[in-house]
């Protein structure tokens, strides 16, 4: 591919400095392509370090060590399970509401981090109050939901977009964009 398009503008005799420009354009585009794989690699990661969360408050947070009294103390008593419950579902529908207003908008900004902090602080208030066991699937639900959405979202931005610069780098090879 690369070959054909240098040799396609020295066979028409095209002067060096738009060669350079035709080079430039071309590592732009491949730049391009390589940042929008890599934007949809990170929210995969962050759907993954979600699945080792979840993994990990499905025990309960067992292996970690418990607060002593002293630090309990401190921090104050837990938020009421109805209330963690309720912001629970606040925060799901905002989200969601979020996501599909940016695939409307054909936005390709994401929040899978952000996310997967939000689903920790979810896990951690049901763990602190006693009652993660009872909760652990509505936290995981909430989570698959909104980071299985948000997936989605980047993968369809990320394939039209990659899909764009796929054409500009056939124009600049000299070929019509379907080959």
């Amino acid at each position: 591919m690369e070959e054909r398009g240098v040799n396609h503008l020295e066979a028409e005799g095209v002067a060096p400095d738009f060669r350079e420009k035709h080079d430039r354009l071309r590592r732009e585009t491949l730049a391009n392509i390589r940042k929008l794989q890599r934007k949809f690699t990170i929210e995969l990661l962050a759907a993954a370090l979600f699945l080792l969360l979840s993994i990990a408050a499905l025990s309960d947070f067992a292996f970690f060590p418990s607060f002593n009294e002293n630090i309990r103390a401190v921090l104050g008593s837990p938020p009421s399970v109805n209330m963690i419950s309720s912001v629970l579902l606040l925060y799901i529908f905002s989200a969601i509401l979020l996501i599909l207003s940016r695939m409307m908008s054909g936005s390709g900004k994401y929040g899978g981090i952000g996310h997967v902090g939000y689903l920790a602080g979810f896990y951690f208030f049901y763990h602190f109050s006693g009652k993660l066991p009872e909760n652990f699937w509505a936290v995981f639900a909430a989570g698959a939901t909104v980071l299985g959405l948000e997936g989605y979202h980047l993968w369809i931005y990320c394939s039209e977009e990659i899909e764009r610069e796929r054409e500009v780098l056939a124009f600049l090879a000299g070929r019509p964009a379907g080959q």
